[in-house]
């Protein structure tokens, strides 16, 4: 974790890009949040989950920035008065399982360039997954739960904050109007 912040070149002007739930569930305190473009990345239900949105025995499915592509998300501009403490909430949340390889990555945003910390998914860990068909998806999803709760819930939630952000992302709302007919048929 120190090493990544000591990485920075403006320690004192950390931004994080989020993708997923740091959309609708940051839990770190930030001073100001823009949409922002990333480019060589998507984002992708690439990440199996046993513990927050699955179990071992039913492993849920999380979202990773995968190689190729574009991701639009929002930067987060941690509080410059407390950026050790911040940054150790947001390790703590986004590092237990060591399946992303922090990156200090160029996003552009409205307001011009800047440079942020992103979570990029590590395509050698074992709990990375591609290849899976849409179906293959959509049965991971509706059968998981974990300790954060269902796993629909998560993608249901994600495609929400997106909308809610005007950030589109037609593969993700697809995938969220098909979990929303299989909750509602009997």
């Amino acid at each position: 974790m120190l090493e990544t912040l000591a990485e920075h070149p403006s320690p004192e002007e950390i931004w994080v890009f989020g993708y997923g739930s740091l959309i609708w569930r940051p839990e770190f305190h930030f001073q100001e949040d823009r949409l922002a473009t990333l480019q060589g990345y998507h984002r992708s239900l690439c990440l199996w989950s046993s513990v927050n949105r699955g179990t071992p025995e039913q492993p849920g499915l999380v979202f990773g920035l995968d190689s190729g592509g574009t991701c639009q998300g929002k930067v987060f501009k941690l509080h410059d008065n407390n950026i050790h403490e911040q940054f150790r909430l947001l390790w703590k949340r986004e590092m237990p399982s060591g399946a992303y390889i922090p990156k200090w990555i160029k996003c552009e945003t409205m307001m011009g360039p800047i440079t942020a910390l992103a979570f990029v998914m590590d395509i050698n860990s074992h709990a990375y997954i591609q290849g899976l068909t849409r179906d293959e998806t959509l049965d991971i999803v509706l059968n998981a739960c974990g300790t954060c709760g269902p796993c629909p819930e998560y993608v249901l939630e994600t495609a929400s904050a997106l909308a809610q952000a005007s950030i589109n992302d037609e593969n993700l709302f697809e995938l969220a109007d098909l979990i929303k007919q299989r909750i509602a048929k009997p």
